[in-house]
């Protein structure tokens, strides 16, 4: 009992963090109402008093140790770019002219369907739902706005596609961490994988299909070679991520694509360049708080035994094949709430996972794909998780405002609850 107690008051600051900000949202009847800095905030001085056994100062270093661990910090400097990159393309025409190219290519009925499929086939490419966002979120919102539809609902079938491929894509993180955890091939969890969240991804491109009759059509005017060359800076981005360059080159070499075509152009000056990259960093701040303090926060729930106690209770009682599947969801799921980083989630239970899938006769394939799908599920859909900070940043709205629209992440969500409720043969080793 003083163990569920002690496990309980371990996980409060996540459950303070929720109530805040959903439970506040949903009462003031307004997802913009409650900024999210402000209740990381609330949760961040809970978690430190509420830490027992070291003074004050040493709770308040553990806490800064988190923030700025070199996760926290790589994530810091992707942002940074980002919104610089952001900022200077749109300021020297890139957006419009995307946004002019494409509306001439791609009838407004098949645009959600088009923007799934590139979304996904980026995200597989690249092996990172980060990298997809970043390129893609800007060129939706200018669409959205020239369409007149909702931004939330064009940015989530950005955000759904980016983690198809961050859930599939051979050079995914994820995939590494959950093939190398669980000892299997690449090639055996992907095709696993693949029967798990295709169903997921059809169903998610058929509503997309018939949902865009909604849309309005818009005259276009002519594409000219300016609006091809001003086009550049994402082409290149997306060029230089699917060959696989680090994504922070990958936006310093947009930054610089962006900066060089607008003074070409003329239609960005000297000064403006870096009054227009200032801005975007700006545009960045409360997303950086934002990161920094849920690193804190997490680092605090974990040295206080909220990692652990979920990998207890979610293991306790395991009787069968069935239940062992998903004892090793919920320990993702779990470890990826409390972590809001799907790869470190995967790592943090992947020993605990491979000794319960040789105990109950799981294959390797299946557990690292019920890890990888599960924790692509979770990171899609919690507020705080890098990928729908940065596409509600990106976007200048709110992650809840999002979340509703977010198909594909909800749909592998419930493909893996009947994966494993239903009966099935069972796997063979691999």
């Amino acid at each position: 009992m003083q163990y569920i107690y002690k496990g309980v008051v371990a996980l409060s600051p996540i459950i303070v963090l929720l109530t805040i900000y959903l439970a506040g949202s949903i009462v003031a009847g307004d997802f913009y109402r409650i900024p999210i800095a402000v209740a990381f905030m609330v949760a961040s001085v809970y978690a430190i008093a509420i830490s027992r056994g070291e003074t004050l100062n040493n709770r308040i270093d553990n806490f800064s140790n988190g923030a700025a661990n070199p996760r926290i910090m790589y994530m810091i400097w992707i942002f940074v770019l980002a919104g610089a990159f952001a900022a200077l393309a749109k300021a020297m025409g890139a957006v419009d002219s995307t946004v002019g190219i494409t509306l001439n290519l791609i009838p407004g009925n098949f645009l959600p369907a088009g923007i799934f499929i590139a979304s996904c086939f980026i995200s597989m490419s690249i092996g990172t739902s980060v990298g997809t966002i970043v390129a893609l979120t800007p060129v939706v919102t200018a669409l959205a706005a020239q369409m007149n539809c909702d931004i939330a609902w064009l940015v989530a079938i950005v955000v759904g596609g980016a983690f198809f491929g961050d859930n599939l894509s051979f050079i995914s993180d994820t995939t590494i961490a959950a093939t190398q955890t669980q000892g299997c091939s690449m090639r055996s969890k992907f095709r696993t994988n693949l029967a798990l969240v295709l169903p997921a991804a059809f169903i998610t491109l058929l509503i997309y299909a018939f949902s865009g009759n909604s849309i309005e059509e818009i005259e276009t005017q002519a594409v000219t070679m300016t609006d091809i060359i001003k086009c550049l800076p994402y082409i290149i981005v997306i060029v230089t991520a699917l060959l696989g360059v680090n994504v922070l080159l990958v936006l310093i070499i947009g930054i610089i694509t962006a900066g060089t075509i607008g003074l070409a152009t003329g239609s960005i000056g000297n000064i403006s360049i870096f009054t227009e990259m200032g801005g975007g960093i700006m545009g960045m701040c409360e997303l950086i708080i934002v990161t920094m303090l849920a690193g804190g926060l997490l680092e605090i729930v974990r040295l206080n035994g909220g990692i652990d106690f979920l990998i207890r209770i979610t293991t306790f009682r395991v009787r069968s094949k069935r239940a062992a599947e998903g004892s090793i969801t919920m320990l993702t799921a779990m470890a990826n709430i409390c972590t809001a980083n799907n790869t470190i989630a995967i790592l943090t239970v992947g020993d605990i996972s491979r000794d319960i899938s040789k105990r109950f006769g799981i294959s390797p394939k299946r557990a690292a794909s019920l890890m990888d799908t599960t924790s692509c599920f979770v990171q899609g859909v919690i507020p705080y998780g890098a990928q729908l900070l940065m596409a509600s940043g990106l976007a200048k709205i709110s992650p809840l405002a999002i979340i509703p629209n977010l198909y594909y992440p909800m749909l592998i969500g419930l493909s893996i609850v009947i994966s494993i409720l239903i009966k099935r043969r069972s796997h063979t080793q691999s």
